[in-house]
């Protein structure tokens, strides 16, 4: 039986032009790109990996409900870091809003994101429905 799917975007000026969705519904099963935190006017908030971190939580939550999910059905979270000392904020930021649902969280090193002042990219996956 085939899944019904559903695009979302975050708002976010390179979803547009380059033709991508920022979240992807597929039946119950629900994925979050790479996001970063690009505000909808293209800039980037946050001078802090705490901050930027907040916001892209923030925003990725939003996005669940607006799928009619939440963040008590997240199972993975990916965090991409330019450089791993960051990750201690990065997660102090998770744990505000995941820790009572431990979902799986990864953080790994990459050499830089697409601009110079982004420190935090995150993904996430997240099913429907879930119970803790």
């Amino acid at each position: 039986m085939p899944m019904k799917r559903i695009n979302y975007s975050s708002g976010a000026p390179l979803e547009a032009a380059v033709g991508y969705s920022r979240m992807v519904k597929l039946g119950d099963h629900i994925y979050i790109g790479g996001t970063t935190s690009v505000q909808p006017d293209g800039t980037v908030y946050g001078e802090t990996p705490y901050e930027q971190a907040k916001y892209i939580f923030t925003k990725m939550i939003a996005l669940l409900e607006e799928s009619g999910a939440g963040k008590e059905d997240v199972f993975k979270i990916k965090g991409y870091l330019t450089d791993m000392k960051f990750a201690k904020e990065v997660g102090d930021a998770f744990s505000e809003h995941f820790k009572a649902v431990l979902p799986l969280f990864t953080m790994v090193e990459t050499p830089k994101l697409n601009r110079e002042s982004q420190m935090v990219e995150l993904e996430l996956e997240a099913f429907a429905g879930c119970e803790v």
